[in-house]
C-alpha cells in the first residue's frame, strides 16, 4: 500500500535539491536561504543558514557539499557552516541563479541555471569537472532541471522545463552526445520539475503546480504510476531511507492557495521501487 505522509518539522518557502548522504535527507529552502537534514532514524533535524538562494547542494567525496545558487557554485562545509567560491559563469546575468544539479556517476557535477525572468534561452547546462574548470555542456536552456543517469552510466536523462519532455544525451567523459527527446510529459497540465531513476531503470518526476510525482517508462515514454502529493508546489524527490525504498518530496508553497502542508518535506512509502547511492564529486 503506497503511503504519503509530511515528515520533520521544518516548512520551507521553496523546497528543493533533496540528496540522500551519509544516512540523512539533505535539502534546500531556495527562497529560505536555508540548508536542512532530516535524518528519519530519529526525526532529528539541522538547518544551515545561507547567503544567497541555493538551488542544489551536491556530496563532495573530501567532505562537504557544492552549493549552486544566486553567485555561481561555492564550497560548503558542513561543520562550520562557511562557503568558499568556486566559479561563476554568469555574473552579469542577475535574473539567472544556478537551479538544479548532480553529481555523475564518473565524478563530474552537472548544474544548470533558470532564468528567473522567463528569457527564452537564457540560461545553461554546467559541467564542473574535478579540476575545478567549468564548461558549458548544454544550451541554450530556459529552466534546467532534474538530472537522473541510468545505471550504466552512459545516458543522461534531462529536464529543461518549459521543454515539458524529457531529453536523453549519450553520456562519456563528461560529454554529452545524440540529443534526443526521451519522451512527453505535455499531457500533465504541469511543470516537470525535480528527477531521480530507481533501480529498475524508472523516472521518478515531481510536477511543480502539478501536485503529483510521476513515474515513467524512459523506453516506452509510458507514464506507469502517478502518485498524489497535498501540495501543488511538489518540486523534486530523492530515494532514500532503509534500504533506499523510500522516496522523500520536496515542496513549496503557493502564492495564493492555502494548503496545511504546504512546504514539507514528504515521504512516499510503499512504492515497490529503489534507488541508487547518490554519486559525489570528486574534486
Amino acid at each position: 500500500m503506497i503511503r504519503t505522509e509530511p515528515v520533520g518539522s521544518i516548512r520551507c518557502q521553496w523546497g528543493e535539491g533533496p540528496v540522500w548522504w551519509k544516512g540523512g535527507l539533505y535539502f534546500v529552502d531556495i527562497e529560505g536561504r536555508q540548508i536542512h537534514r532530516y535524518d528519519p532514524a530519529d526525526g532529528s533535524e539541522r538547518s544551515w543558514p545561507v547567503d544567497q538562494r541555493i538551488g542544489c547542494l551536491i556530496p563532495r567525496s573530501a567532505g562537504g557539499f557544492v552549493l549552486g545558487g544566486d553567485h555561481g557554485l561555492f564550497f560548503f562545509d558542513e561543520e562550520s557552516g562557511e562557503t568558499r567560491p568556486i566559479a561563476d559563469p554568469e555574473p552579469g546575468k542577475t535574473d539567472n541563479r544556478f537551479n538544479d544539479g548532480k553529481a555523475a556517476p564518473d565524478g563530474r557535477i552537472f548544474a544548470g541555471t533558470i532564468s528567473l525572468a522567463k528569457r527564452t534561452g537564457d540560461a545553461c547546462l554546467y559541467r564542473l569537472d574535478p579540476d575545478l574548470s567549468l564548461h558549458e555542456a548544454f544550451g541554450p536552456v530556459t529552466n534546467s532541471n532534474g538530472l537522473a543517469w541510468s545505471a550504466d552510466g552512459r545516458t543522461l536523462f534531462y529536464i529543461d522545463t518549459p521543454r515539458r519532455e524529457v531529453l536523453a544525451f549519450d553520456y562519456e567523459d563528461g560529454h554529452l552526445r545524440n540529443l534526443r527527446s526521451a519522451f512527453s510529459t505535455a499531457h500533465i497540465d504541469a511543470s516537470p520539475d525535480g528527477m531521480t531513476i530507481d533501480a529498475g531503470g524508472r523516472l521518478w518526476i515531481a510536477f511543480c503546480h502539478g501536485g503529483c510525482v510521476s513515474c515513467f517508462d524512459p523506453v516506452s515514454g509510458d507514464e506507469l504510476h502517478r502518485v498524489p502529493v497535498p501540495c501543488l508546489e511538489t518540486t523534486s524527490c530523492a530515494f532514500g531511507g532503509p534500504g533506499l525504498a523510500d522516496l522523500f518530496v520536496t515542496t513549496g508553497v503557493h502564492k495564493t492557495a492555502k494548503e496545511t502542508h504546504a512546504g514539507r518535506l514528504f515521504v512516499i512509502r510503499g512504492l515497490d521501487a529503489r534507488g541508487f547511492p547518490a554519486d559525489s564529486f570528486e574534486g
